[in-house]
């Protein structure tokens, strides 16, 4: 059973949702240090590992200075992606570009910047040499179709359309080596949001296998594997969290077995989570506009999809707490609305809550990864603000919020 709290007593969450405009996303710094300190101290017997962190996730400089300062990497997916790394100092091989049917400039831009470059298709290694030469350093995306099923959410990889087939990825590593690459890596995304730790550890052992039979069959030596994302958090009630320390343990013994004393040995381990370090340190704070009676009981808040869309797009759930009403009832059930004129902008379907009055304020939890992020100007709305809250409890605004201006300055009148 997962436990929802607040990084702040009842009585200090409203004084900042009293004097900052909601909706805004608050992001608490404390908490994303000490999740990041226990992914990178559970993984401490890796030498150089590393998390890149998946801009994705929450792409603001704010945040991701944090994590510089935590020694992560950036996991980027874009150009502007690439460039928010590198305006916060993160550079180098301390980026990892996945490409996604991918633009020519953007391979450009990722050789320029000397990121790790991750290939999604065995047909990418000639638009990255003919626009942009070969790196020494060159990584792929494994796609294991049959052989492996994915998770629940990412789905069946023969489905995907990621990554590079089984019967390829042999041909990918002897054309990139004859083309000048020096140094390898490979890499998977088999789950997302996957609380089950035994997987993370299976994908391990694909892994380990694959590169032993990479060596076995080309004599290529990979430097690291990388196991993608996909550690989930527990946004229900009812979940728990990944024991990182078991699955730590668990890949280590692997390595022992599989990696150890080999010519592997060292092989480095790599990560690229975003949700599990950021997601549960973010909260939608929001105000009550509207209680009203139709065929059944609405909230509707100054908050729409447009903050959220992970409710409306996925049915997923998000943990609601009325401040200041912790100790009533939870008596009555409502679906929890935003404004936007369709009728799934619903953050919680007859959800059981305290009684609701015009001006309360809800926040909403586990926001830090894939909330803002996926805002959108439907219904021309305006995307929130993003606030940091510091260790010492003082708040700082790190995206303010857009205006008509903003939302009218692609347009020609």
């Amino acid at each position: 059973m997962s436990v929802k709290t607040l990084p702040l007593s009842h009585e200090k969450m409203t004084q900042i949702a009293n004097t900052y405009p909601t909706p805004f996303h608050l992001y608490d710094e404390k908490g994303i240090r000490e999740n990041a300190r226990a992914f990178r101290n559970a993984f401490a017997w890796v030498p150089g590992f590393k998390n890149y962190y998946a801009v994705k996730a929450c792409p603001n400089p704010a945040i991701l200075s944090i994590l510089k300062e935590e020694g992560f990497g950036a996991d980027c997916s874009s150009y502007p992606e690439l460039l928010l790394a590198q305006k916060v100092g993160i550079t180098g091989e301390d980026v990892m570009f996945t490409s996604n049917d991918t633009p020519d400039s953007e391979f450009i831009a990722a050789r320029q910047m000397n990121a790790v470059i991750n290939l999604d298709d065995i047909t990418h290694i000639d638009s990255l040499y003919r626009n942009a030469g070969m790196p020494e350093l060159i990584s792929f995306r494994y796609n294991p179709g049959p052989e492996r099923t994915g998770n629940a959410i990412i789905g069946n990889p023969v489905e995907a359309k990621y990554g590079v087939r089984s019967d390829q990825l042999i041909e990918c590593y002897v054309k990139a080596k004859e083309l000048g690459a020096r140094r390898f890596a490979l890499h998977t995304m088999v789950a997302s949001n996957e609380l089950d730790g035994s997987y993370i550890v299976e994908t391990a052992r694909m892994l380990f296998n694959l590169a032993l039979k990479l060596h076995k069959e080309t004599g290529i030596v990979l430097e690291f594997v990388n196991l993608g994302g996909g550690i989930g958090i527990p946004y229900g009630l009812d979940q728990e969290a990944m024991d990182i320390q078991k699955v730590s343990d668990g890949i280590r013994a692997l390595y022992e077995s599989m990696i150890a004393g080999t010519s592997l040995d060292p092989l480095k381990i790599v990560f690229e989570c975003g949700r599990m370090v950021t997601g549960p340190h973010g909260y939608l704070i929001s105000k009550v506009l509207h209680v009203t009676s139709k065929y059944k009981e609405y909230v509707g808040l100054d908050a729409n999809m447009a903050n959220l869309m992970r409710p409306a797009l996925y049915g997923a759930y998000h943990h609601i707490t009325v401040l200041n009403k912790e100790d009533n009832e939870k008596d009555h059930v409502y679906d929890v609305t935003g404004s936007l004129c369709e009728n799934n902008d619903k953050f919680a379907i007859d959800r059981s809550l305290p009684e609701i009055e015009k001006g309360d304020i809800l926040v909403i939890h586990d926001t830090g990864a894939h909330g803002h992020a996926m805002g959108f100007n439907y219904n021309s709305k305006l995307r929130s603000a993003e606030y940091l809250l510091h260790e010492d409890e003082s708040v700082e605004m790190i995206r303010r919020a857009e205006t008509v201006d903003d939302l009218f300055a692609t347009l020609n009148f």
